[in-house]
This record gives structure tokens, sequence and C-alpha cells, in this order.
């Protein structure tokens, strides 16, 4: 009678549980429903959306159990790692620097009938007060385009921001994402 004995294992293992599994299925779908109905394909917008999510659901869950040594610490890396997640898909550090000067926008029409084309007046800066925010950045910049105005090494210094933001996120996850469920 190996079918008895299959489903006498199945309930020691699994069919018991069931109700819990059903429950937290539903619970689940309910705080997932939001998020998802958003959910669209063509932007990474999107993407970052739903690891957002699942780092603070994972976080919450972490910290609040407590279940090994490190897991107030790992929770905190996750929530380190949602805040630059959030920061990168905003593009907060591509436009940092805009903070920093004050332009009129207008648009113009151009040589081609039709056609128009974006004029900028910069009516004020304060570059000197971002550059001092990221010495380091600075410095790699300038090195590198030594010859550049101000507003061009501003937009550059906000650009390799914006990748060291992002190469910082993936490389915390690259070195704990395993060791947070373990």
């Amino acid at each position: 009678m190996k079918i008895f004995e299959n489903i006498r294992l199945w309930w020691k293992f699994e069919g018991r549980y069931y109700h819990k599994d059903f429950i937290n299925g539903v619970k689940n779908l309910i705080r997932w429903f939001p998020i998802i109905w958003k959910d669209r394909d063509w932007d990474v917008h999107f993407i970052w959306s739903l690891m957002i999510q699942k780092l603070k659901f994972q976080a919450k869950y972490i910290g609040d159990k407590d279940r090994h040594m490190s897991a107030k610490r790992d929770a905190e890396i996750m929530m380190t790692c949602v805040r630059l997640m959030e920061k990168v898909s905003e593009e907060f550090y591509h436009m940092e620097y805009m903070d920093y000067h004050e332009s009129d926008y207008n648009w113009i029409e151009s040589d081609m009938p039709g056609y128009k084309k974006l004029d900028i007046v910069q009516k004020s800066e304060n570059f000197d007060e971002y550059f001092k925010k990221y010495p380091l950045v600075y410095k790699k910049i300038k090195e590198k385009y030594p010859e550049e105005s101000k507003d061009r090494i501003a937009m550059k210094m906000s650009f390799e921001n914006h990748i060291r933001a992002r190469k910082t996120l993936f490389k915390l996850m690259e070195n704990n994402i395993e060791r947070w469920w373990e």
C-alpha cells in the first residue's frame, strides 16, 4: 500500500501546514496587489519598484524575527540597498547638479521649418558648493577633462555619481544576498 504511505508522508511534511500556506498566499496576494497592478514591461522603473518592495518586505521580516545573529545588521544592509535603489531609479544623482544652478529654458525656431530647438540660458550657478560636496569625484573628472566648463564638469560628475551608486548597490547585494536567508 505505497499510496497510503505517500499520503501519510505528504500529510506529515506538507499537508498539515496547507491551511497556513493558503493563508500566507492570500496575504501575499493582498500585499503585492498594488505593486503588480501598477507593473508594466516597458521601463526599468518597474523592475526597480518590484525589487525595492521585495527587499522592504524581507528586511522587515528578517529584522522583526531576528532568527540569526546578524539579522538586524542584514536588515540594515537591505534597507541601505533599498535607499540606493530608490536613488538610482529616480536618477537622483543625475539630477542633483541641477540644484546648484538656475537656468531659463526656451524653445526657439530652428533652421529646419517645423522644428524647434532648446535654448538654455544660465542665470546663476553655485557649482563650487557641488564640487565641495564630492571632492574626489571632482578631482577625477577635472583630471580627465581639464578644459571643460564648470557646468560640463558638474554634469559629468552627476553621471559619475550615478554610476558609483549603482555599482555600490550591486556590490552590496553581491556580497550579502546569499547570506541574508541562511
